[in-house]
């Protein structure tokens, strides 16, 4: 966020700042928001950012290609007949988030659900504070739990209240299972949703790779080494990983793909180049739960 100082240069300030949230220590989903040019950040959060651009300059395409795919995604589900989601590990809901698209997407006279996960306590704090100035809180809510429980989520009064069983869900594991370890069972995890959704449901997943070139390779370890230091360390995945959790699942065109050629508006071949060479550092998929 930034203002003009009496030079009129640009100047950083912060945002309003929910009760009790640390403006001490970086928060990834403010990172996050930070790589995406939000708002919702603040000092600590961009020098960490900072920190990471040097060292790894993708970051911030990496994070609008993610973006991009999720928004298109999105209104796949829509124009499906989708009008329900949850999206685990949500972080800050700003910057063209879920609960916007569907907003934007769907006539004034439908309606959407959207329930918001995430265990940060800040994007938590910040997402309520969002939802509630945006008027969102009738369709929209963000649950501050462990994605990695699915029974708790999903039998969530908030959930509840706002997702019907019975008819098909859009499940966003969006840039969230890089942050899922191993011993954890991601697997195990993504099953543990979809066990409990009807047929016809969505799963929207996309995760962060590392690619054999070396020289690609250096960059993205260094990133991933950076984040040690959070309270999100994260995992790097091959694509034959990724593409194994869509088992049984009806794969949607055009299948496991890199961020950018999923379904794009803009021909990927024609990206400039900074934005080009942020490809091949994740994948993506969609699927739908047949019947």
């Amino acid at each position: 966020m930034t203002e003009r100082n009496g030079d009129g240069r640009a100047a950083e300030v912060a945002p309003e700042a929910p009760p009790g949230v640390d403006l001490e220590k970086p928060s990834p989903a403010r990172i996050y928001d930070w790589y995406l040019g939000g708002n919702q950040n603040w000092a600590v959060d961009r020098e960490f950012g900072r920190r990471i651009i040097q060292l790894w300059p993708y970051a911030k395409d990496g994070s609008r290609h993610n973006r991009q795919f999720m928004n298109r995604a999105v209104r796949a589900a829509l124009d499906a007949g989708i009008r329900q989601f949850i999206d685990l590990g949500s972080g800050v809901p700003t910057v063209g988030n879920v609960h916007e698209v569907v907003r934007e997407h769907l006539p004034e006279h439908e309606r959407g659900r959207v329930v918001y996960v995430d265990y940060e306590e800040v994007a938590a704090a910040h997402a309520r504070l969002i939802l509630e100035r945006e008027g969102a809180t009738g369709w929209a809510t963000l649950i501050r739990h462990d994605m990695r429980d699915a029974a708790g989520i999903l039998r969530h009064p908030d959930t509840r209240r706002l997702i019907d069983f019975d008819q098909p869900v859009c499940l966003l594991m969006v840039a969230v299972l890089h942050f899922v370890g191993p011993d954890d069972g991601p697997h195990e995890i993504i099953r543990a949703y979809l066990d409990k959704l009807c047929p016809g449901s969505w799963l929207v997943l996309s995760h962060m790779t590392c690619p054999d070139d070396p020289e690609q390779a250096e960059g993205v370890l260094r990133f991933a080494e950076q984040y040690k230091s959070t309270a999100n360390p994260v995992w790097l995945r091959q694509p034959e990983e990724i593409a194994g959790w869509f088992q049984g699942l009806n794969l949607l065109d055009p299948g496991i793909t890199h961020l950018t050629d999923w379904r794009p508006e803009v021909d990927p071949a024609t990206l400039p180049q900074p934005e080009a060479e942020a490809r091949p550092f994740a994948w993506c998929g969609v699927a739908e739960k047949p019947a």
